[in-house]
C-alpha cells in the first residue's frame, strides 16, 4: 500500500472539506495521508451551461486520470457528481454515511415567492432536475442559469436580480454558509446519491481494504439503489431524475420521479422491501416507472436535439 495515501480532490471549499472528511478517518484507522488538489473542467469554465458540456463525469474525470495515470491513490467526490459507470481500472472503495438529501431555497428578500403559484418569480439553477421540479410546481416562474462553487453561487445571487436560488443542504451546511435566509425544500426530491461521499481508488486490493473501515453500509446500498434507477432509466447521469432510498426498521423506503424537461410531466414511483431483498430494487422501480409513463418522457428527452445532462 502506498505510503502516505495521497488523496486527489477538487480545489473548492467543500471539495476539501470532504477530502479532509476521508483524511481524518484514514488517519484514525493509523494510515498516513495526503492531499492532492486538481483542477476539474466543471471548476474551470464556469460560463457553459452544465448540460451543454456534457456534464456526465465533468467534475470527476481529471481526478479519474490522475487516478490510472498514478498521480494520486483514491480521488473524494460528492457521490451524484460521478457517473454510474466508472472507468475501467478504478472502483469504488467507500462511501461515508450520508449527511442530509434535501435541497434548500435560498431567498433574497421573502419566502412569499413560494405562494406565488400565480405571478413570476426568478429562481437561479444550474440543475435540470431542480428546473424541472421547481417547474413542475410553480410553471409560470423563469429559471436562470446558476454555475460555480457554492461561495461563488452565493456571491452571484447577491449580486443579481434573482429571487432565489437552490443549493443542495449538505453542502452549504457541511462549510457552514447556510444562511438564516433559507428553507429545506423537503417536497423536492434529490439528485440520486445526494448528500453522500464516495471514495474512488484504483482497483488495487490494498487500497480498497484501506478503505473498508470507512464505508457505511446503509448509506452504500441506499445509494447504488438510486444510481440503479438512474442507470436502467436513461444510462447515465442525465435528464431530469430524481430518487431516495432510506432504511427504517429494516425496511428500504423508496421514491423515484422523472421529469420531462419543463416540468409539465412526470411520472413516480414509490415501493418498499427488506432491506435484505432490496439488492435490485432500483432497477426494478425504474422499469415499472418506464411502463407506467416513465418510457413516453424518456423517449422525447432521448429524441431532444441537444442532450440534457444534469
Amino acid at each position: 500500500m502506498p505510503n502516505p495515501i495521497r488523496i486527489g480532490t477538487r480545489e473548492s471549499e467543500l471539495a476539501l472539506w470532504q477530502a479532509n472528511q476521508v483524511k481524518q478517518l484514514l488517519e484514525a484507522e493509523g494510515i498516513a495521508t495526503v492531499l492532492v488538489p486538481i483542477k476539474s473542467e466543471g471548476d474551470i469554465d464556469l460560463k457553459t451551461p452544465l448540460y451543454e458540456m456534457g456534464v456526465q463525469g465533468v467534475f470527476t474525470r481529471s481526478l479519474d486520470i490522475a487516478l490510472l495515470n498514478n498521480r494520486i491513490d483514491i480521488a473524494v467526490h460528492s457521490m451524484k457528481d460521478v457517473p454510474t459507470q466508472l472507468p475501467r481500472g478504478l472502483g469504488q472503495a467507500a462511501v461515508l454515511k450520508r449527511g442530509p438529501v434535501h435541497d434548500l431555497l435560498v431567498y433574497k428578500n421573502s419566502a412569499d415567492i413560494l405562494q406565488m403559484r400565480e405571478g413570476v418569480a426568478r429562481i437561479a439553477t444550474s440543475s435540470i432536475r431542480r428546473k424541472a421540479q421547481w417547474l413542475h410546481r410553480y410553471p409560470n416562474h423563469q429559471i436562470e442559469n446558476l454555475r460555480g462553487n457554492v461561495n461563488t453561487r452565493l456571491r452571484k445571487l447577491g449580486e443579481e436580480g434573482w429571487d432565489a436560488a437552490i443549493f443542495a443542504q449538505a453542502g452549504l451546511e457541511r462549510i457552514h454558509l447556510r444562511p438564516e435566509n433559507s428553507l429545506v425544500l423537503d417536497w423536492m426530491l434529490p439528485a440520486p446519491a445526494q448528500g453522500a461521499i464516495v471514495v474512488v481508488s484504483r482497483d488495487e486490493e490494498a487500497l480498497l481494504q484501506a478503505c473498508q473501515p470507512l464505508n457505511d453500509a446503509d448509506t452504500a446500498l441506499c445509494t447504488r439503489i438510486e444510481r440503479d434507477f438512474l442507470r436502467t432509466l436513461l444510462g447515465g447521469c442525465s435528464t431530469p431524475i430524481s430518487a431516495l432510498a432510506e432504511v427504517e426498521d429494516g425496511d428500504v423506503y423508496f421514491r423515484g420521479q422523472i421529469h420531462s424537461l419543463d416540468g409539465k410531466q412526470m411520472a413516480e414511483i414509490e415501493k418498499i422491501l427488506p432491506a435484505d431483498r432490496a439488492d435490485y430494487l432500483g432497477r426494478q422501480a425504474a422499469e415499472e416507472l418506464l411502463n407506467n409513463g416513465g418510457r413516453a418522457i424518456a423517449d422525447r428527452i432521448r429524441a431532444s436535439e441537444t442532450p440534457v445532462k444534469e
